[in-house]
């Protein structure tokens, strides 16, 4: 176990970047990319100030819920919010044109609910043919400090086998389900990954997974073929982000071990030298108001951890305002001074 020092480490001027692969979906993802950019060197001569060279994020593509939904159904392209949102995030001007991408319709036959960005992404995939281009010219628009990758360009989607034994297929009814996940699949099962995310992933000096739904934005990307293989394969520092709370049925009364024990049992791989995990409490009127909802603060049982040979790093990653939500800012800061700026062994 390691608690956050207050020593900050230096990056000496002229040495190499790193090249960081930032894996899941939903808003965790998005939250850890707009932390994380401002560390990222346009050029090769900002390594010494910006301490990652290139940063990728990769990103599942198995929603079928709202208005990617909708468009997945009607237009047969992949489900482009969880990519919208990470495109914003990476945006150097959040301000204007990821307003822009974000702009909800909340009117107009067959606009309402829609978002620019996902209207933008559908309709430059349709133009190139390709939805792995589409993606890329529309992070150049938004001059993102990144790459972003779809895990797959394959239509794929969820079935999970519940402890009851009922079988429910797609995301969104697996997730309103309310009931305890026992396994999760895709469909088709033999998915490709895009060439790109395996190669960023070789490449990569450090992995970061999570936070994000564990059923729903974590494992979806680790059960494309080859993905597990190539994080297990890796010589990167590989890192699991703790969630802050249980999510009703799919993680209720899981602590930190079951979901790392989870993505083990799914992906028959030991993926994760670190986790990195919160250690402060959530104030006692926001604890009882999740409580209601069938939520609890996600507990570190360190020494089950550490039985699995895998470190812990805690620290106050809490931000809270009703709501419990990582600290982009406090966390991007954590994960650059120990794992780039220390470089804190693997094993």
């Amino acid at each position: 176990m390691k608690h956050r020092t207050k020593q900050r480490a230096r990056v000496i001027p002229g040495t190499q970047g790193v090249r960081v692969v930032a894996i899941g979906g939903g808003t965790g993802l998005s939250m850890l990319l707009r932390g994380l950019k401002h560390f990222v060197a346009r050029r090769r001569q900002e390594t010494g100030r910006h301490p990652i060279s290139d940063l990728a994020a990769i990103v599942t593509v198995t929603d079928d819920g709202g208005s990617s939904g909708r468009l997945r159904r009607e237009y047969s392209v992949l489900p482009p919010g969880d990519i919208r949102n990470c495109m914003v995030a990476l945006s150097q001007d959040e301000a204007l044109l990821g307003r822009l991408f974000q702009y909800r319709f909340d009117s107009g036959r067959g606009l309402q609910g829609h978002s620019f960005g996902n209207l933008f992404l559908t309709a430059l995939s349709h133009v190139t043919g390709d939805f792995a281009e589409a993606v890329r010219v529309s992070g150049e628009v938004l001059a993102i400090r990144g790459r972003i990758f779809p895990t797959t360009v394959e239509n794929v989607s969820l079935k999970a086998l519940m402890a009851d034994g009922t079988v429910i297929s797609g995301e969104t009814r697996i997730a309103k389900s309310r009931k305890k996940i026992r396994r999760l699949r895709l469909q088709p099962r033999n998915a490709r990954p895009l060439p790109e995310v395996l190669e960023a992933i070789k490449q990569a000096d450090l992995i970061l997974i999570g936070p994000g739904s564990l059923y729903t934005s974590i494992l979806p990307n680790l059960l494309i073929s080859g993905v597990a293989e190539a994080i297990e394969a890796s010589t990167a520092t590989r890192v699991y982000i703790a969630n802050l709370m249980t999510q009703p049925g799919e993680t209720e009364g899981y602590s930190l071990a079951d979901h790392v024990r989870a993505i083990y049992k799914h992906t028959h791989r030991r993926l994760f030298d670190w986790v990195v995990a919160s250690n402060q409490p959530i104030s006692v009127e926001v604890a009882r108001r999740y409580r209601a909802q069938g939520a609890e603060p996600v507990r570190v049982d360190i020494g089950e951890l550490q039985s699995m040979k895998v470190r812990c790093l805690l620290d106050n990653l809490l931000e809270e305002h009703g709501v419990v939500r990582h600290d982009a800012a406090h966390l991007s800061r954590l994960l650059v001074e120990e794992f780039i700026e220390r470089r804190a062994p693997r094993d």
